[in-house]
Parts: C-alpha cells; sequence; structure tokens
C-alpha cells in the first residue's frame, strides 16, 4: 500500500490527554487522495505511484496540453496538486483508487514535511540568534555580525558563514509527530505538536 498521501494544514488547537495533561496539536486535513500515476520498474526505472489531493477541481485553462494530456490518459479530473510516493504490493494499486486517512490506522508516529512560513530578509541576532554588542558607552556595535573572516588568508569568506539572509520558506521535514487522533468520515489527521508552514499550506505525510 501508499506509505503516505497529501494533506492540508487545518490550524492548531488543544486536547486533553487520558491522564488530564492539555497538549497541543495540528489538525491536518489528510486526503482523499486519487492515485494518477503508477511507476513500475520495468518503465520508469522504480516503483512508485502519483497521488493527487482531492479538493475543487483545477480548470483546464490553468493546465498545460502537456498536463491536460496526463489527466485526460487516466481519466481524473484535473487537480492542483500531485506527488510522488513509494508503495508497497503495488499489484494491488491501480490508477483512479482513493487513498484516505484510514492508511495511517494503527500508526504511532508519522513524519510530515511542509514549506516554513517565510520571515523575509532578517539580521544575525534574528535569524542565527547572536547575542549582539554591547548597547550603550558609545558602542556602536549593537546588532551587527563581527567578523566573517580572516584578511590575509584565506581572504575570502567560508562557505556556509552565518550572515543576514532571507529567513524562513525552507522545505522542512519534522519527524516522529505522535499521531493523537483519525478521523475517517472528515478526513481528519490530529498529531501532537506543530508542523511547518501556514494554515491552508499543503503538506506531505508519510508513516515513520
Amino acid at each position: 500500500m501508499v506509505d503516505g498521501l497529501i494533506g492540508k494544514k487545518v490550524g492548531m488547537t488543544q486536547v486533553f490527554d487520558e491522564q488530564g495533561n492539555i497538549a497541543p496539536v495540528t489538525v491536518i486535513q489528510a486526503g482523499p487522495c486519487v492515485v494518477v500515476q503508477k511507476k513500475t520498474k520495468e518503465r520508469d526505472g522504480y516503483e512508485a505511484v502519483q497521488i493527487g489531493f482531492v479538493e475543487k477541481a483545477v480548470s483546464k485553462k490553468r493546465l498545460t496540453k502537456q498536463l491536460q494530456g496526463h489527466f485526460k490518459k487516466c481519466d481524473i479530473t484535473p487537480l492542483k496538486v500531485l506527488r510522488e510516493f513509494p508503495y508497497t504490493d503495488g499489484e494491488n494499486i491501480k490508477e483512479g483508487d482513493k487513498i484516505s486517512v484510514s492508511i495511517f490506522e494503527g500508526s504511532e508516529m508519522v513524519n510530515i514535511t511542509g514549506v516554513s512560513k517565510g520571515k523575509g530578509f532578517a539580521g544575525v541576532i534574528k535569524r542565527w540568534g547572536f547575542s549582539g554588542g554591547r548597547a550603550t558607552h558609545g558602542s556602536m556595535f549593537h546588532r551587527a555580525p563581527g567578523s566573517i573572516g580572516a584578511a590575509a588568508y584565506p581572504s575570502r569568506v567560508m562557505k556556509g558563514k552565518k550572515m543576514p539572509g532571507r529567513m524562513g520558506n525552507q522545505r522542512v521535514m519534522v519527524k516522529n509527530l505522535q499521531v493523537i487522533r483519525i478521523d475517517e468520515g472528515q478526513n481528519l489527521l490530529v498529531v501532537r505538536g506543530a508542523v511547518p508552514g501556514p494554515k491552508g499550506s499543503y503538506l506531505l505525510i508519510r508513516k515513520s
């Protein structure tokens, strides 16, 4: 079966566990997804299934001719989000099959991948947690990064140096999030803790 599916972040809330302790949780609309294409080792060199997140249909005017032909070939309504996942027992999977949140029944942990919130251009104090310089006695070194390399040798800034730049808007995976609740009727997955991205962003959910 498919090892994961596409989800959409609904938001965060909190629940009580059996001991009465409060826990922060994230609610995710996990699927339903539909199998758009099945890739085999003989034809494509690897085994995977391409699945699409089922939501409001995409107008054909917004699709390239290649994508229009792709969806027409498998006789599926055009979808906005497509991703590939590995699978097991591939003989039982075919194009057009529906995949729901029920695949996570019995799974205690999941890995979730998303794109973090973009925070724009940031300095070293906000981006990397630098402490900065003193703010009194005529100091002119408040939020500056300080020395970024030697002058004589190697006479350049080394790769990977922590400097000001764009913060956030990066692909992030959070591993081993505990599954708190599964609601098959509404396709909801509730996991403990936070996941990357704002409300309404798309996520990839895989079994740990």
